[in-house]
């Protein structure tokens, strides 16, 4: 009977997996044993557990039409935006060439991070954010104390509704320590993301209009525009926005770098005598290990959302696919971040201005911000589907209600969607340090959510990797410092936002909620 149990196990695994190796290559993963099935009493690792849209059929709605391409461009929308431009902010404290060994770290750090979810998710087929994948792994890894799984179910579900990862490269504030707090329109993690999707649409219309009318007034055309394009029900329908976001934003980008690379010197700069660009190599004499760790940290957070990306994989044909869309993903944000930021960085060196659109001059700045705007207002469609989604998931999950357009379905879904939407709007206009806010809030959150909870996904596939060979107790260790550096990141953000906001409050550069001022204002230094 032990051995009609395991083999139909197996056989359920197989079925779900529908390949031997779904990431495409030989790796430290494999679909979980039999023993870690049967270790697994509280049914953390039941092979049949069901999609969490898998209800299809009549009357149903198939949420899971999402190819493999169409998920790679929502996956690149995501990480990729036009705060690329204000990576040299950063990089200035690193050097070029230190720069791009960190791009590179924390690109395979960030990748393998997603890598690790996408697996669990195919063991936990009804995991449909990395809050379940919280709960499930420590519910199995503290041998089943519902105490546990609940106190990091509810502690991530904080983090990743509210929380937000905000070091994007541009608005870059020194703190008197020497700190940067990179600050910028490509955020995620989820609700206050909604919030800086507003501040950039807005301060994208001001750019256009040369501060036509109160910024407020933006924001509320911002909000109402991110919250309709963010209501629409499938990943799938987001199709178009995304491609012409897409386009947009790398059109909004390339216009700026060549921009700045055909000038004989950067637009902001002494346009006579002689001036110090500020591009080298290395890290310039005197600067900081708080300086260094900080343009470190910046560049981690640029592409740590992969927490986001379980929720488009839970709208895939083929959830193995996932794979390819995390790859190719990967490959275009950090072959982009080292070309074109460093091509900026050789150019305007530590002349990029704030926001990063203006740093080859005004005309060009206008221009990029008509160009970009299709690519913000998709990020704010992103930034109030993905938490509404959650809510939406949260409230039906279970219910007949959740696939089938019913009354209920429809109030439910409008108001996640429009909840998200008016907090967004309210937090953004509503706090005058709201940026140095969201960048505290958003340290509390893309360190564990992006590299503290993946370990502990990989520790319940792998229970048994403690106590095995040689090379699989390496790599249990492997994962327990990576588990380390996800708290060091953490502490460090912490203490750098921290930082900031007390010089904001000392040098009076906190301003006053529902400001009608120009937010375009360019600023060079980041």
């Amino acid at each position: 009977m032990a051995d009609e149990k395991n083999t139909a196990v197996m056989s359920r695994a197989s079925s779900l997996h529908g390949e031997k190796d779904v990431s495409g290559f030989n790796s430290p993963f494999k679909s979980p044993s039999v023993n870690d099935v049967d270790i697994g009493t509280t049914q953390t690792l039941r092979q049949d557990e069901g999609e969490v849209f898998g209800a299809t059929g009549e009357g149903h709605v198939d949420f899971r039409t999402v190819g493999w391409v169409r998920a790679a461009v929502f996956l690149i929308k995501q990480t990729f935006a036009t705060g690329v431009l204000s990576m040299p902010s950063a990089m200035y404290y690193l050097g070029g060439a230190t720069s791009a060994i960190f791009i590179i770290w924390w690109g395979v750090i960030n990748t393998y991070s997603a890598y690790i979810q996408g697996h669990y998710k195919l063991a936990h087929p009804k995991m449909h954010t990395i809050i379940d994948g919280a709960e499930m792994s420590v519910l199995h890894l503290s041998g089943g104390s519902k105490f546990w799984s609940k106190t990091a179910k509810y502690v991530t579900e904080i983090m990743y509704i509210v929380s937000v990862r905000t070091y994007s490269f541009q608005d870059v504030t020194r703190s008197s320590v020497g700190l940067a707090c990179p600050l910028g329109p490509r955020h995620r993690m989820w609700l206050l993301c909604v919030g800086l999707a507003v501040l950039a649409i807005g301060t994208s219309l001001n750019a256009i209009t040369k501060h036509g009318t109160c910024t407020v007034a933006f924001n509320v055309i911002a909000a109402v525009v991110s919250t309709a394009t963010g209501s629409i029900r499938k990943i799938h329908g987001l199709g178009i926005i995304l491609w012409i976001g897409f386009v947009s934003a790398i059109v909004s980008v390339l216009m700026v770098v060549i921009g700045v690379a055909i000038r004989s010197r950067p637009a902001y700069a002494p346009q006579t005598g002689p001036y110090d660009l500020g591009f080298q190599a290395a890290p310039p004499v005197g600067t900081t290990f708080a300086q260094a760790w900080a343009g470190s940290i910046a560049i981690f957070a640029s592409s740590a959302n992969t927490c986001g990306y379980i929720p488009v994989m839970s709208e895939m044909r083929r959830p193995q696919d996932y794979f390819r869309s995390l790859y190719v993903s990967a490959a275009f944000v950090n072959s982009a971040y080292i070309s074109l930021a460093m091509v900026l960085y050789a150019y305007a060196g530590k002349w990029v201005t704030s926001p990063s659109l203006g740093s080859a001059g005004p005309t060009i700045k206008l221009a990029a911000y008509a160009v970009a705007l299709p690519g913000l207002i998709a990020v704010g469609m992103i930034c109030v589907h993905v938490p509404a989604k959650t809510l939406f998931v949260r409230v039906l999950r279970n219910s007949d209600h959740l696939t089938r357009s019913t009354k209920t379905h429809w109030v439910v879904w409008f108001s996640c969607t429009t909840s998200c939407g008016v907090l967004g709007w309210l937090l953004a206009v509503g706090i005058p340090f709201y940026t140095s806010l969201v960048s505290l809030i958003g340290s509390l959150g893309f360190g564990p959510l992006g590299v503290v909870v993946p370990p502990l996904l990989w520790f319940s596939l792998h229970v048994e990797y403690r106590k095995g060979s040689i090379r699989e107790q390496g790599l249990w260790w492997a994962h327990v410092g990576m588990l380390v550096m996800g708290l060091f990141l953490t502490v460090g953000g912490t203490y750098a936002n921290i930082s900031n906001i007390i010089d904001q409050f000392h040098e009076g550069k906190v301003g006053r909620a529902f400001s009608c001022a120009d937010n375009s204002a360019t600023t060079v230094g980041g």
